[in-house]
C-alpha cells in the first residue's frame, strides 16, 4: 500500500510540473489546472504581503532618516548661531579674506648646466664640489646630478 502511495505521490508531482499528462482525462486536467490556479493566487498572495511589508519598513526607515535630518539641521543652526554669539559678544572680528589655494607641485624643473661632461677628473673634484655647493644654495641642482 505504502509503495503504491509513493509512486502516486511522484506521478502526481510529475503531473504539477506538466510532465506525463498524456494519460489524464478532462476531469483529471480540470483538477489539476484548479489546484494550480489555486497555488499560483496564494504565491501571488504572499508575495504581495511581502512587497507591502517591505514597503512598510523602508518607509519607518525613511521616517526615521527624516527626523535624523532635521535634528541634525538644528543642531547646525544652534551650532551657527552659538558662534556669531561669540563673535559678536567678543567683539574680535578676525579679518578674513579668501585666497585661492594654488596647488602644490613638488617637481622643480630642471636648470640646464652647459658644463656637464662625461668622465672622470680628479683636478676637477675640488671645483665641483665648491661649485656645487654654491647652487645648492641659489637653487640650482649640482652639475654631478645632471
Amino acid at each position: 500500500m505504502e509503495l503504491w502511495k509513493g509512486a502516486s505521490l511522484k506521478r502526481r508531482r510529475r503531473n504539477l510540473l506538466g510532465e506525463d499528462l498524456g494519460n489524464l482525462g478532462t476531469m483529471e486536467l480540470d483538477q489539476l489546472e484548479n489546484q494550480l490556479d489555486s497555488s499560483l493566487k496564494q504565491i501571488r498572495r504572499r508575495k504581495g504581503q511581502f512587497i507591502l511589508d517591505e514597503l512598510s519598513e523602508l518607509q519607518r526607515k525613511e521616517e526615521l532618516l527624516l527626523e535624523t535630518n532635521n535634528a541634525l539641521k538644528r543642531k547646525l543652526e544652534e551650532t551657527t548661531a552659538e558662534i556669531r554669539l561669540s563673535w559678536k559678544v567678543g567683539e574680535q572680528r578676525v579679518p578674513y579674506s579668501f585666497q585661492p589655494v594654488q596647488p602644490y607641485d613638488p617637481v622643480e624643473p630642471l636648470q640646464y648646466n652647459s658644463t656637464f661632461q662625461f668622465g672622470y677628473n680628479p683636478a676637477e673634484t675640488d671645483q665641483a664640489t665648491v661649485s656645487s655647493s654654491s647652487q645648492n644654495v641659489n637653487g640650482f641642482i649640482p652639475g654631478w646630478m645632471l
